[in-house]
């Protein structure tokens, strides 16, 4: 919407039209809003005579520009949330070669655990308005992909980008845990929150989980854990079919340890149905900071009509210099000398 940061400015657009209805002063002539003789080619009395009209309409048209330019609009543009101090939020994936099995169930199709995981994850964290995120990686090592932000697409894009293998084959959960409580440590105090997604045990990295446990401890990090992949699974060889546990190497005792001893809980995503449920129980255990701030930027129209009042005042008087007798004076000369 349009508004005005100086309306009372308004008050002096029908002036001119108040000082052309009074009356005139020399023996009861009719008022009348003389040319300013200053300009090139304008007689006064001939514009009041013959080309009273249209000076008028053009001087009360600039006019009623110089005033909306005076007036300051400014348009109001729509309301945008202004991050708050929320929680940091460290959110570490597990990149390891396991995390393309495809055992994960995801609106009636079968997608390997890392798409899946791409897919709610990405909507979990659109829904963090106000937390800072941060986006870990690890595998062979922990990698910090996204420092902490408040710009959830940033972090959202870069999650997509992934691709399994890209940090190593194996899974370093005590190093992930480490590197996230490293980078909490440089932040100021606030509600420190690391989500962990695995689907294995640890099995690489220079930091045991045990030993990242004590240091989030310390640190007061709360830890949420997912455990990542379905109990059964139908695979085909030359023999026929056989069912199989895809999540047998899934370490569900450390993974509870690390999060019922932060303060934090274990969760258990067999199919894309129960992360859907696991994120929605995440946003209500840390619920997203409901006292938003909110501003409405304000963009300045006044030098739309300022500009729009100068092309037309060099139009007149460049219009007015090349015919200074005017236009129909001039057209009329033309003709005679053609016809003489």
């Amino acid at each position: 919407m349009i508004e005005f940061a100086l309306p009372w400015a308004l008050i002096a657009l029908p002036l001119p039209f108040l000082i052309y209805l009074l009356p005139a002063k020399n023996n009861g002539e009719a008022a009348a809003l003389r040319m300013p003789t200053m300009l090139p080619g304008v007689n006064s009395e001939k514009s009041h005579s013959q080309g009273r009209k249209t000076p008028v309409s053009l001087l009360m048209l600039l006019w009623c520009l110089l005033v909306a330019a005076a007036s300051q609009p400014q348009w109001l543009g729509d309301p945008v949330s202004i991050p708050t101090e929320g929680r940091e939020m460290m959110v570490a994936v597990d990149l390891s070669g396991s995390m393309q099995v495809e055992d994960m169930e995801l609106q009636g199709r079968q997608v390997n655990r890392l798409d899946m995981l791409k897919i709610l994850l990405g909507e979990f964290i659109e829904r963090r308005v106000g937390d800072r995120i941060g986006l870990i990686l690890f595998g062979d090592d922990a990698y910090m992909q996204t420092p902490m932000t408040f710009d959830r697409e940033t972090v959202k894009q870069m999650l997509d980008e992934t691709v399994l293998g890209l940090v190593g084959k194996q899974t370093a959960i005590g190093d992930a845990i480490a590197l996230a409580v490293k980078r909490f440590d440089e932040k100021k105090t606030s509600n420190r929150v690391l989500l962990l997604l695995t689907d294995g045990q640890n099995t690489a990295g220079k930091i045991l989980p045990e030993q990242a446990l004590e240091l989030a401890i310390a640190k007061k990090v709360t830890i949420y854990s997912i455990g990542i992949g379905a109990d059964v699974m139908i695979q085909r060889s030359l023999f026929g079919k056989r069912r199989v546990n895809p999540s047998s190497e899934l370490d569900e005792e450390t993974l509870t340890k690390l999060a019922e001893q932060t303060g934090g809980k274990y969760f258990r995503a067999r199919s894309g149905s129960d992360m859907e449920q696991i994120y929605q129980l995440l946003d209500q255990l840390e619920p997203v900071e409901q006292e938003q701030q909110q501003m409405r930027p304000l963009t300045a129209l006044f030098y739309y009509p300022l500009a729009i009042a100068l092309l037309l005042a060099l139009a007149y008087i460049t219009l007015i210099s090349y015919f200074p007798g005017g236009i129909l004076k001039r057209s009329t000369t033309l003709t005679e000398k053609h016809s003489g």
